[in-house]
């Protein structure tokens, strides 16, 4: 009888504390919903990948609040090239918006187009889906060249205002009635590097970028390298055949907003001639020497190159 009365003890006991377990794990599921829904987002909620056509995704760093200021890299760089103006600008109350090129960094990098057509179209996407109007549009070497053209091709929309930083020129290739850039056989050369020594071509080319001895401190060279190696390399061929095939001669005249023209006096890559044809294409642009600064007049020169950016945006 004792026995029986001890079994059904334990037993009330047993369920009395699954009961409490059971009253326990209810009041700790209601109350992590109800900080769900009372707690207030620590994100504003932005997309970090912006798809521009199916199965098409761009990355895009996007800081800050106000006038806004979309910054497109270089070849075969991607949006990580500005670290050093996103959080300046970002402080100076700018929203910037860096955005990767297909093919380039954290964007995707499908099988098909690399042409200037597909870059503008889609920078017009990411621009429309993130509602942006009259922004500052920057872009740097090939980048330059991506942003004439989509100017160009979509009559200045959603842009008020164009910076070209390190500009590959009207035309980034030699040709008859300009005798700027590199020549016809320099092109072929470097595009056959790409498929045959891309390393090797990505290493000389982050040495190039010093205006003078030690303009670049060793890190920055590396670190320059690390984020040209992180591009597709298929899209690194097909990009600067591209480029090699774009003369924007005919087309500069279309351009009616402020430009300015951001260059390196000793530029290796992109001869100081290619601002001053810029310049003399576009009416009204002017140009910000840069003394010291060659290809990397973001880095050799930042404090300057962040501050006369920050002016022409804001004013």
């Amino acid at each position: 009888m004792v026995s029986k009365l001890t079994q059904k003890l334990k037993l009330t006991t047993q369920m009395k504390t699954i009961a409490l377990t059971i009253a326990f794990l209810f009041t700790f599921i209601q109350s992590q919903s109800l900080f769900a829904q009372t707690r207030k987002p620590a994100a504003f909620g932005r997309e970090e990948y912006i798809e521009v056509e199916k199965n098409v995704k761009l990355h895009v760093i996007d800081l800050g609040q106000g006038q806004p200021v979309v910054l497109i890299h270089g070849w075969p760089l991607n949006n990580e090239m500005y670290e050093y103006q996103y959080q300046y600008l970002v402080e100076k109350g700018f929203r910037v918006i860096g955005i990767s090129l297909r093919g380039f960094g954290k964007s995707d990098r499908p099988y098909g187009k690399y042409d200037f057509d597909t870059f503008s179209d889609d920078i017009k996407v990411v621009l429309e889906k993130l509602k942006i109007e009259n922004a500052t549009l920057g872009g740097f070497s090939m980048g330059s060249a991506v942003t004439l053209h989509f100017i160009t091709k979509y009559n200045g929309a959603h842009i008020k205002k164009l910076a070209v930083f390190g500009a590959t020129g009207p035309s980034w290739k030699q040709r008859e009635g300009h005798p700027y850039g590199i020549t016809e056989q320099g092109a072929i050369d470097l595009i056959k590097q790409t498929k045959t020594n891309r390393e090797q071509l990505v290493a000389g080319f982050g040495k190039a970028f010093e205006g003078q001895e030690g303009g670049l401190s060793p890190e920055s060279i590396k670190w320059l390298e690390s984020i040209n190696l992180n591009a597709s390399p298929y899209a690194t061929t097909q990009a600067i055949s591209a480029l090699g095939d774009l003369d924007l001669r005919p087309v500069l005249g279309k351009i009616k907003m402020p430009v300015a023209i951001f260059h390196g006096v000793n530029d290796k890559l992109c001869d100081y001639a290619q601002a001053e044809q810029l310049n003399k294409a576009i009416k009204g642009s002017y140009i910000v020497k840069f003394e010291k600064g060659g290809h990397g007049l973001f880095l050799e020169e930042m404090d300057k190159f962040n501050s006369e950016l920050e002016k022409f945006a804001r004013n």
